[in-house]
């Protein structure tokens, strides 16, 4: 039994580590980004980036004055029990974010979309966002466990969808992505340079949950394990940084870390698409907690393993058929 205060002060401590700690993955991409930036303003922000993130770690703040919008993922073990049950689990969440906004703190963002009411805390009705994930055991082994994974996002924009048809193509795909990046740096609409995520097939909910859950989920460098996949992330990296942009959207070539491409089943008559840039500072903590009550703090999600991509209707006779 994983024991319910366990999870809010492991919750409370991800939330300060994501809001100051960038995670080391991201900082090395941002760092290699700027050792091969030539514009003058985009080189002087990628270093003015860097020095706040050391500013930020060593005093304890905030790493950007934007907090964005604090979202849970919450994978669990299959043979994962905890006390109080989900209820007591989404309580636990709730009131870790109520207590970090106003502890760490965070910018209260969450407002009612039509009466702008603020509760000063984050969370309100359907907020945060907690998704969920579940994960069998390896070789056999229990898994009592749950991870727990607080992501910082911005809530505003850098996000646009579009429906495509097969006959689009991958030159559907790569119009649409250019299209999206020049708007995102033209009109403000993210703060690069960033890890874009790509959402392909699924309904046009599904869409997008994948393309966000790529931009926010996956670590600089990680590659899809379908090699033509991770083929079109590459070249879509490289083609991000040939548009000209930079750094919030100055003239350079650094207007992207990374490019991360999630795939879900369609209909047969259509090829949705998403386009999510995560943001310049990449807020993300992952924690393991298991049932003993220990902790295991970490930065990768470790979100898409094969379980989470299976394609068969059975993940046993998949296992098998890959023997």
């Amino acid at each position: 039994m994983i024991p319910i205060d366990t999870i809010q002060s492991t919750a409370e401590t991800l939330m300060d580590k994501a809001a100051i700690e960038i995670p080391q993955d991201y900082l090395d991409g941002l760092r290699a980004t700027a050792a091969v930036e030539d514009g003058d303003l985009s080189s002087f922000v990628l270093q003015a980036m860097l020095e706040n993130y050391e500013a930020a770690k060593e005093d304890r703040r905030a790493m950007c004055g934007d907090t964005g919008c604090p979202r849970w993922y919450v994978k669990m073990g299959n043979d994962a029990r905890i006390e109080g049950g989900p209820v007591a689990l989404e309580h636990a969440l709730r009131l870790a974010t109520a207590n970090a906004t106003n502890g760490v703190p965070l910018r209260p963002n969450r407002v009612h979309p039509l009466w702008r009411t603020d509760h000063n805390n984050n969370v309100g009705i359907n907020a945060p966002e907690i998704e969920y994930g579940y994960e069998p055991g390896e070789n056999g082994a229990q898994a009592n466990w749950i991870d727990l994974t607080t992501v910082h996002k911005g809530g505003l924009f850098g996000t646009d969808y579009r429906m495509l048809f097969p006959s689009d193509g991958i030159e559907g795909i790569r119009r649409f992505f250019l299209d999206s990046l020049v708007a995102f740096g033209k009109r403000g609409l993210a703060c690069q340079p960033a890890i874009i995520g790509i959402g392909l097939g699924g309904s046009k909910d599904t869409c997008m949950v994948l393309g966000k859950r790529a931009a926010c989920l996956r670590t600089v460098g990680d590659r899809n394990p379908d090699p033509k996949i991770a083929a079109i992330e590459e070249e879509f990296k490289e083609l991000g940084n040939s548009i000209g942009m930079g750094a919030m959207g100055f003239v350079g070539k650094s207007m992207v870390i990374d490019c991360h491409i999630e795939v879900g089943y369609c209909h047969t008559g259509g090829m949705q698409m998403s386009v999510h840039a995560f943001c310049l500072s990449s807020r993300r903590a992952v924690a393991r907690i298991h049932a003993d009550g220990r902790v295991e703090y970490r930065t990768d999600p470790d979100w898409f393993t094969p379980y989470q991509r299976r394609e068969t209707v059975g993940w046993l006779d998949q296992l098998e058929a890959a023997e």
